[in-house]
């Protein structure tokens, strides 16, 4: 196909635009450790919004593959081209349209990396809370498109509760602007919804209005290690049940603590087998009254109970917490992660349950997550190169989603379906709820080029 898509392509977006050999990287996500790759026709990556609308609509009048691509930082293969096609990256996309801070608002480019909002909002005095794990990688496109999360949504919410407005490019090659700096709009309906979260299988998000708030004075965060799982989910509930509002609350099993024990800033007791993070924020008058009830609650049953408050302390405490997947990863040499999410009194048997999977495929396997919102990171430890064990944690993966279902969960709670979770909204919604699903993407995309494969 690229001896026929590359030389049309070129003449109709100039030669900077297109990529007709490109590297490896364009194959793959953070999945690439599963052995999941493709490899594009050719790669897109457009200067503007213009030049997506006229490489979608190329693409559509020729029946060619669409596959949208941001920092591909994606846990769910949502960005790699499975199927070939065209792959457009909008890494090029990257400038601040507008930004009011007196407004508490933005407007960004599909392309800006998530860090870099966070910090033009931070050095404004303005706050935005959506904090995925990999935000210097990370594109605000793509983050709109999984909807992600982090942390702090347990308080502040996943991305879709920031944007106010979107601006998307939809087959067979159209322009559509849904929502805007407004604060509120219910015109309609909430097409700008139905886009948030839809990977790229309805349209392409090229910029969005995001709203800001004014930036905590101070964050205090109070951790506890426990025993074991018993305690540690007790404390959790502990913690909810005290009427105080965390910003975050965020736990790591037994084998997710031993992995990244080593780099955390304390030293850990060696019966220390379940750690939680909660924490306040807010004024700083606020943010001590809250981290005060928060110690409280956490303290029963607890082994260590540390309380960091020096800025440089609060920041390493996070970079441990941010690192926490790399060092499971390094247990084996790889890993299979899946974000399942439970209701919150579910918690300890999902925890559980991902061990008990583990050992009837026999792997090793641990878990750590948001435990405020019930999403776990529950993941199985492999050697990726080895043929047998891959397999067997694909299997243990399809018993997770089930083990979800059955708790009254979701088999995604953060990541997206996109390629892995094919197939799978049957688990947990009815025939008729999964037809209406596609008669939504038959409707946006009657010719299904746009991400085929994903999030079915």
């Amino acid at each position: 196909m690229t001896t026929r898509v590359a030389p049309e392509l070129i003449d109709l977006l100039g030669e900077e635009a297109v990529l007709s050999e490109p590297p490896a990287i364009y194959g793959h996500d953070a999945t690439e450790h599963e052995g999941l790759e493709g490899k594009p026709d050719l790669v897109v990556v457009p200067r503007d919004t213009e030049q997506v609308r006229a490489a979608v609509k190329w693409c559509y009048a020729n029946d060619v593959p669409i596959v949208p691509r941001g920092g591909g930082s994606g846990f769910s293969g949502g960005a790699v081209p499975v199927r070939g096609g065209v792959v457009i990256s909008l890494e090029r996309m990257t400038r601040v349209r507008s930004f009011d801070p007196g407004l508490w608002r933005m407007e960004v480019e599909a392309g800006l990396r998530t860090a870099d909002v966070r910090r033009l909002a931070r050095e404004n005095g303005l706050f935005y809370p959506v904090d995925p794990g990999a935000a210097e990688q990370s594109h605000i496109g793509g983050n709109i498109a999984t909807n992600a999360g982090g942390p702090h949504a347990f308080k502040y919410g996943v991305t879709g509760h920031w944007v106010t407005g979107l601006e998307a490019v939809v087959p067979p090659g159209e322009i559509v602007s849904v929502g805007g700096p407004v604060r509120k709009d219910v015109a309609g309906y909430d097409l700008r919804g139905l886009l948030i979260g839809s990977e790229g299988t309805l349209g392409i998000v090229t910029a969005a209005w995001l709203r800001l708030i004014p930036a905590p004075e101070a964050a205090l965060p109070v951790v506890a290690a426990y025993p074991g799982i018993a305690e540690g989910c007790a404390a959790i509930e502990a913690v909810l049940a005290s009427g105080v509002l965390p910003a975050a609350v965020e736990y790591l099993d037994e084998n997710a603590v031993a992995a990244s024990r080593g780099a955390f800033p304390e030293q850990l007791p060696s019966d220390a087998r379940f750690v939680v993070i909660a924490e306040a924020d807010g004024s700083a008058e606020e943010a001590a009254r809250v981290a005060g009830e928060l110690r409280e609650a956490m303290a029963d049953g607890a082994v260590l109970v540390h309380e960091p408050s020096v800025r440089g302390d609060v920041e390493a405490l996070w970079r441990w917490r941010d690192g926490v997947s790399i060092a499971v990863a390094a247990v084996r040499g790889g890993k299979m992660s899946e974000d399942i999410a439970v209701p919150l009194d579910r918690l300890r048997d999902a925890i559980q349950g991902t061990l008990d999977i583990a050992g009837r495929h026999g792997l090793d396997a641990c878990s750590w997550g948001h435990a405020g919102d019930g999403n776990l990171h529950s993941t199985f430890m492999i050697d990726s190169r080895n043929d047998d064990e891959v397999r067997r944690a694909h299997d243990a993966v399809s018993e997770l989603f089930e083990l979800a279902a059955e708790l009254g969960g979701t088999i995604s709670g953060e990541h997206g379906m996109g390629w892995v979770k094919r197939g799978r909204l049957g688990l947990q919604w009815s025939d008729r709820a999964v037809e209406l699903h596609r008669e939504i993407k038959r409707m946006f995309d009657p010719k299904g080029l746009m991400n085929p494969g994903k999030k079915e």
